[in-house]
């Protein structure tokens, strides 16, 4: 069976036949999935009212566990964002009603957000709907496929790693 990448590095095949097109037609995968699961992903989280970086935030506060609490100097090392656009995001979220900031109760010094009830319950909706999204990609192979491509992308992870 044949997609439309086939055709993609057929074509090239004519034009570069030096070209190992084998690697061009697995990159070029991979980013037709992400962007698949990117525009996935947001439409789910839409019907939701959220966007992905909200999304992102709270799921950073859900899971450390409870009580869903981080400073903020934590979550911006986690979502690797700058303290102020960090700060701007928190503030969007407190004001929705998803995340209240306190002063840490060993140090009143420290501040620390927190998931609220609603927070967690939008959260809880996200991230089972993002789920049955990938859920219903993955589930196109057997768990024999799936567990070999876990084995496969993993190497390939870290081979990022190194570099």
């Amino acid at each position: 069976m044949k997609d439309f990448i086939d055709d993609h590095t057929d074509l090239w095949a004519k034009e570069l036949p030096e070209m190992d097109l084998r690697v061009d037609a697995i990159a070029t995968r991979l980013q037709v999935l992400a962007k698949y699961l990117d525009r996935r992903r947001d439409a789910v989280l839409a019907g939701h009212g959220l966007q992905w970086w909200e999304f992102k935030t709270l799921h950073m506060l859900r899971r450390g566990g409870p009580p869903y609490r981080a400073t903020p100097g934590e979550l911006a090392t986690q979502l690797n964002l700058s303290p102020a656009t960090l700060t701007n995001r928190l503030d969007a979220l407190v004001r929705q009603g998803y995340v209240l900031r306190e002063h840490d109760s060993d140090d009143r010094r420290k501040v620390v957000a927190m998931l609220t009830e609603a927070g967690l319950k939008i959260w809880q909706q996200g991230i089972g709907d993002i789920s049955r999204v990938e859920e219903d990609l993955v589930g196109e192979l057997g768990r024999k496929e799936q567990d070999q491509l876990i084995v496969l992308l993993r190497r390939l992870v870290l081979a990022t790693e190194k570099a």
